[in-house]
C-alpha cells in the first residue's frame, strides 16, 4: 500500500506551476526514492536463508509504485523518464527474486509505458531486452514458505465452581476460529495450521456427568485441526487465549434454578446441644436485592487467590524509588498472614517475590487452584498530583474515560492481539460473577474507608467501578482489583513508605474479604464440649 502522505505530497508538486518548479521538486522526490531503494535492495542481498519474502516484497511494490507516482504526477520533469525506468526494473526485479507473476505484469507494463511516453528517452533501449526476457520467463506461482505445524500436545476437561472448563493446550501460538451449533448442542474449534499428536488423533472421549459429554478431535482439509465438544444442552460460553504455554480455553457456565425449598425460619430454641453444630445464619441479599446463584446455592469462601499486581520487568507505577510492584507485595504478603489466621481459609499467591507473571495467567491459577475469591491489589498514579484516594473495580465494560484510561495502564503488560478482541468482548459480556464482584467490590472498598480514614484524614472514597482489566477476565470466581492508593499524590506516597500504612491496608482488605464471607452465610459455629 502506498503512503497516503507521500500521494498527497506528490498532488501537491503535481499543481506547481511551471518545468522548473516540477524539475527541483522531482529532483527532491526521486532523491529520496533512490535512497529507499537502496535500503531495500542492501536489505534483500542480506536477508538470512527462510526469512519471510513478503514484507520485502510490500516495500518493493510500494516504491515502484511511488517511482511510478512521480513519473505520473510531475510530467514534464527532467527525472520523469528516470523514475518510470527505476520503477520497471525494480518491479522485474521483485519478480526475479520471489516469483510472483504479479510483478513481471507489472514490470512490463511500465516498460512498455517508458517506450510509449519517453521514445527519446535514454532508457529505451535498456527497456527492450528487459521486456524481451520478461516475456520468455515460465510463470508459476510461488507459494511461500510453510510454517511448520502448532502441535495440539493435550487437551483437559475441569470442572470449576459455576462453569466447565475445556483447555486445549498448544506448542505454539495458532489461530483458531470457534462457533456454537443446535441440533445437537455443540461447539466447535477449529485450530489453523495444526495438528494433534499421536494420541490425540481421531480421538472421542465420552464422559458420563455434567455440561461437555464428549470431546472428539478431527483432521480438517490441509493442516486444520478440528476439536468438537458435544454438550448435554446449550449453554453460554467463552473462548480465549493464555500464554506462557499458549492454551485456547473454552468455559462454559453452568445454568442452575435456586432451590425449590423454601428456607427455614431462624431457631428460637435453647442452644444446641455439647457438641453439636448450630444452624448457619440466613445469607443477605446481594447489592441488587436478590439472591445470586452463589447465594441461591450456599456456596461460601475457603480459598482465596491474592494477586500482586506487576512484578518484574513490569514495575507499575513509579515514585522517588518507590514501585508499585514492590509496595503491593509487601501489602499482599501482610493481608496473607492475616488471612491464615483465619480457620478455613486458605490463601493462594500469585507472586512472592519480584517476578513478572503474565496478566492472564494469574486468574488461570486462580481457576486451577478452584478458588473462591480472587483479589489482585495495586497503587494508583495520576498525572495530576492532587489526585488521592482509593478505588475498587470489577470486571465490566468502561463507562467513563477515567475507566478507560485505569485499564489502559493496568493492561499495558498483557500479552493478547486485536485478534483476540472479540473472544475478550464475550468473555466480559458473559461474566456470570458480576454480581458478586460487584457486592465483593463493595465490601471491600467500605472496609478499606472505614479502616485507614482513621491513619489519613484526607482518603478520599473514589467509590466502587467498573473496566475492563484483563487481569480479571476469565476468572470463575467473584474477582476485584483494588487501587490501594495514588503513589503520585505526596501525601499518600509518605504514608506507603511506612509499615504501619501498609499494614492498614492489609488490615482494611482483610476486613473486607470477611465482610464479603459473611455476606454469604456465617460460619456453622461448634459448641466445644464441657
Amino acid at each position: 500500500m502506498r503512503s497516503c502522505a507521500s500521494l498527497v505530497l506528490l498532488v501537491c508538486l503535481a499543481s506547481a506551476p511551471g518545468v522548473s518548479a516540477q524539475g527541483s521538486n522531482g529532483a527532491q522526490l526521486f532523491k529520496e526514492a533512490e535512497a529507499r531503494e537502496a535500503a531495500l535492495r542492501a536489505d534483500i542481498d542480506t536477508r538470512a536463508a527462510g526469512a519471510l519474502a513478503s514484507p520485502l516484497l510490500d516495500r518493493a511494490r510500494t516504491l515502484a509504485g511511488a517511482y511510478e507516482d512521480i513519473s505520473r504526477l510531475l510530467p514534464t520533469s527532467p527525472f520523469s523518464d528516470d523514475a518510470l525506468w527505476h520503477a520497471g526494473v525494480l518491479a522485474a526485479d521483485a519478480f526475479w527474486e520471489f516469483g510472483q507473476p504479479e510483478d513481471r505484469s507489472t514490470a512490463l507494463r511500465l516498460l512498455k509505458a517508458l517506450r510509449s511516453r519517453y521514445p527519446a528517452s535514454p532508457f529505451v533501449r535498456q527497456a527492450v531486452p528487459q521486456q524481451n526476457r520478461l516475456n520468455a520467463a515460465k510463470v508459476a506461482v510461488v507459494a511461500p514458505p510453510k510454517q511448520p505445524a502448532v502441535t495440539l500436545k493435550s487437551i483437559r476437561r475441569e470442572a470449576l465452581p459455576g462453569a466447565m472448563r475445556v483447555t486445549l493446550e498448544l506448542g505454539d501460538e495458532a489461530a483458531y476460529h470457534d462457533e456454537q451449533i443446535d441440533g445437537p448442542p455443540r461447539v466447535f474449534i477449529d485450530l489453523q495450521n495444526t495438528r494433534p499428536v499421536e494420541a490425540l488423533k481421531d480421538v472421542a472421549q465420552t464422559f458420563p456427568d455434567d455440561l461437555v459429554r464428549q470431546i472428539r478431535v478431527g483432521r480438517q482439509v490441509g493442516t486444520r485441526t478440528r476439536v468438537v465438544l458435544d454438550l448435554a444442552a446449550a449453554a453460554p460460553h467463552a473462548v480465549y487465549a493464555l500464554y506462557n504455554p499458549y492454551r485456547v480455553v473454552i468455559d462454559f457456565s453452568r445454568e442452575a434454578s435456586a432451590p425449590a425449598a423454601s428456607t427455614p425460619p431462624p431457631a428460637t430454641g435453647p442452644p444446641a446441644a455439647s457438641g453439636a453444630a448450630a444452624a448457619p445464619s440466613e445469607p443477605r441479599k446481594n447489592g441488587r436485592g436478590g439472591f445470586s446463584l452463589s447465594r441461591q446455592l450456599g456456596l461460601g469462601v475457603a480459598r482465596i487467590v491474592i494477586d500482586p499486581g506487576h512484578g518484574g520487568h513490569d514495575p507499575g507505577a513509579m515514585t522517588d524509588g518507590l514501585s508499585e510492584a514492590d509496595l503491593v507485595l509487601d501489602v499482599a504478603l501482610r493481608l496473607e498472614k492475616l488471612l491464615a489466621k483465619q480457620p478455613g481459609v486458605e490463601v493462594v499467591m500469585t507472586r512472592r517475590s519480584n517476578v513478572f507473571v503474565p496478566l492472564e495467567e494469574r486468574t488461570a491459577m486462580a481457576n486451577r487452584e478452584s478458588a473462591d475469591l480472587f483479589l489482585s491489589i495495586h497503587a494508583n498514579a495520576s498525572e495530576d498530583g492532587r489526585a488521592r484516594g482509593i478505588e475498587t473495580y470489577f470486571l465490566n465494560f468502561a463507562p467513563n474515560p477515567a475507566a478507560e484510561a485505569i485499564a489502559a495502564r493496568e493492561n499495558a503488560a498483557s500479552a493478547r492481539t486485536m485478534r483476540q478482541l472479540p473472544d475478550i468482548v464475550k468473555a466480559i459480556a458473559l461474566n456470570n460473577k458480576l454480581d458478586e464482584s460487584r457486592d465483593f467490590a463493595s465490601l471491600v472498598q467500605s472496609a478499606m474507608m472505614d479502616r485507614l480514614k482513621r491513619a489519613n484524614k484526607s482518603v478520599k472514597d473514589l467509590g466502587v467501578k467498573q473496566a475492563p482489566f484483563m487481569v480479571l477476565i476469565g476468572a470463575t470466581m467473584p474477582s476485584i482489583l483494588a487501587e490501594i492508593a495514588f503513589l503520585t499524590n505526596h501525601q499518600e506516597a509518605t504514608l506507603l513508605r511506612g509499615g504501619a500504612y501498609r499494614q492498614q491496608i492489609a488490615e482494611a482488605l482483610l476486613n473486607g474479604v470477611m465482610r464479603y464471607q459473611r455476606s454469604l452465610k456465617a460460619a456453622t459455629q461448634t459448641v466445644a464440649s464441657q
